[in-house]
């Protein structure tokens, strides 16, 4: 029984919770990393899009809350997800029309579309801090758990209950469909193949008669999707503050890096190693040692490597690690 008790508050205090944060983390690492492939930079304003998107679904969802419009025991955010993606496609397209068109035409090198997406980057910190301010906004309805720790307690006799929140489940069932059509958009249709065409080889894609403009309008209307399902996701699962998405900056790169950059599939990878690195050593093992082992043999100590205040540290080790001895990451993307 005490094997069980261990499994289950391994299970409700590491593996959900990493699960789900993975996945947030692999839609945005998968939008970086399409950044990064196709347009050939590293845009630092990915996680002022993911804060954008967001503000502009808390707005939504207020408002349809005001109308009486709910949608059952799942979030209301998820009728409001659509036309926050529409509204960030917009912004993003408009961004690039007045902005990143102008060096790509004059050839820039990626070093200076980086410096400019960091001027882009504080633009949209700014409207996104206009619109909804800078508190912790919970807009989550709904129901709160699939899953509550007394009902799995009374069910099975154990001791330790297994809570799982709605928020976790919609973050890996939306991922998981998010990321099916994204590959079925790539590998089936036409775009998504003159997309990857692009990536692989520009100067081939061009003389193939591949329209670049829409290549890159594409990409920012798929990067405006990902990354506000994310944004949206995460605030759901956790809550809204906008400067949190600039501190998420650094796991979503140090994924798309670990999974090899301009490798879809390897940034969904890198988010699910990111995050399970974050809440493992983040963890206090305690509670899950204390259960397996011996009464006599319980630790003192709360065995938990790193604070939680530090985790972000954890995502910063890893990226610099991988930057030294694989550059390419696990997928053999492109080096840094």
């Amino acid at each position: 029984m005490d094997l069980l008790n261990a499994l289950v508050a391994f299970l409700n205090f590491v593996f959900i919770p990493a699960l789900a944060y993975g996945s947030q983390l692999a839609l945005g690492a998968l939008g970086a990393t399409l950044i990064y492939g196709i347009l050939r930079f590293s845009n630092f304003a990915h996680g002022e899009t993911m804060a954008f998107g967001t503000a502009i679904t808390i707005l939504l969802t207020f408002g349809l809350q005001a109308l009486g419009i709910t949608f059952g025991p799942l979030p209301t955010a998820l009728i409001a997800l659509p036309l926050a993606i529409a509204a960030t496609a917009l912004l993003l397209l408009g961004t690039d029309r007045l902005v990143y068109r102008f060096y790509r035409d004059a050839k820039a090198a990626p070093t200076i579309l980086v410096i400019v997406s960091l001027g882009v980057m504080f633009i949209m910190s700014a409207i996104t801090r206009f619109l909804v301010g800078v508190e912790d906004i919970a807009f989550a309805d709904g129901e709160r758990f699939v899953v509550t720790a007394r009902g799995f307690r009374d069910w099975s006799g154990l001791e330790e209950g297994l809570a799982i929140r709605s928020t976790q489940v919609i973050t890996v069932v939306v991922a998981g469909i998010a990321v099916a059509l994204l590959f079925w958009f790539l590998n089936r249709t036409r775009t998504g193949k003159s997309m990857r065409a692009f990536s692989d080889n520009e100067d081939l894609a061009l003389l193939s008669g591949i329209n670049p403009n829409r290549v890159v309008a594409v990409t920012w209307v798929i990067v405006a999707a990902l990354a506000t399902t994310a944004g949206v996701l995460y605030g759901l699962d956790k809550s809204f503050k906008a400067f949190t998405y600039f501190q998420l900056l650094l796991p979503i790169f140090a994924a798309a890096v670990v999974g090899g950059l301009g490798n879809p599939l390897g940034a969904i990878a890198g988010g699910f190693v990111i995050a399970f690195s974050e809440v493992m050593v983040t963890y206090a093992w305690r509670q899950v040692v204390a259960y397996a082992l011996p009464g006599d043999w319980a630790p003192a100590g709360l065995l938990q490597i790193m604070s939680t205040e530090y985790k972000f540290a954890v995502s910063f080790a890893i990226l610099i690690i991988v930057l030294l001895f694989k550059p390419t990451g696990l997928f053999k993307g492109q080096s840094v």
